[in-house]
């Protein structure tokens, strides 16, 4: 998620100070990613240092406001132009505990597999809820959550199918391993691997 650019629009919008900032960000989209005020104020810094926004004095009770330079409008005008780079996708913390699960002796993975579904789905129904909430209430100014809220219920349906599928997988190696347990005789060969000694010696 780019925080800079962000802020960098909504200052586009007016001069705010880090706290509306904040507050703004929230509302525009639902709460769904909160923000931490000094992650706010450290991103502004790094704004100023980098001539994207300057400080425009205070508001009289002690909020440094900010504004948008030229240089910062042609930044978030960029951004809002780019569509997002899917080349070094975010880390995915699910995947890469189910890519270690896998790995490693002694893991349940199954029960990993069903704890995770049991909260997707209810995050999932939690999202349709709020999306059919939002959707009779027909206010402008819920649009934008309105798009958070498919956005985020696309991810999760796709999230609970492709837990589907691991399951799936993991059935299926459990049934080949089975299968090839049971070929197996007592001294150790497979079929699979004395047929070719079989073969040679017939010749």
């Amino acid at each position: 998620m780019s925080i800079r650019h962000s802020l960098l629009a909504l200052l586009q919008d007016q001069p705010r100070y880090g706290y509306q900032l904040r507050v703004e960000f929230e509302n525009r989209t639902g709460s769904a990613w909160p923000l931490n005020i000094g992650q706010v104020y450290t991103t502004l810094d790094r704004l100023e240092r980098d001539g994207l926004v300057s400080k425009d004095g205070s508001d009289g009770e002690g909020h440094v406001i900010y504004s948008i330079t030229a240089t910062g409008k042609a930044d978030v005008q960029g951004w809002f132009a780019a569509p997002v780079e899917r080349n070094n996708p975010p880390r995915n913390e699910l995947a890469i505990k189910l890519a270690l699960a896998v790995t490693l002796p002694g893991v349940d993975v199954q029960a990993v597999i069903q704890a995770q579904r049991v909260v997707s789905i209810r995050a999932l129904q939690d999202y349709t809820k709020a999306r059919r909430d939002t959707t009779a209430s027909a206010r402008s100014a819920d649009t934008a959550w309105l798009l958070v809220l498919d956005s985020l219920i696309f991810q999760t349906e796709a999230e609970v199918r492709w837990l589907d599928l691991c399951e799936a997988r993991m059935i299926q190696q459990a049934q080949s391993a089975g299968k090839a347990a049971a070929r197996k005789p007592s001294n150790g060969v497979t079929a699979d691997e004395a047929a070719p000694l079989i073969a040679d010696n017939r010749k």
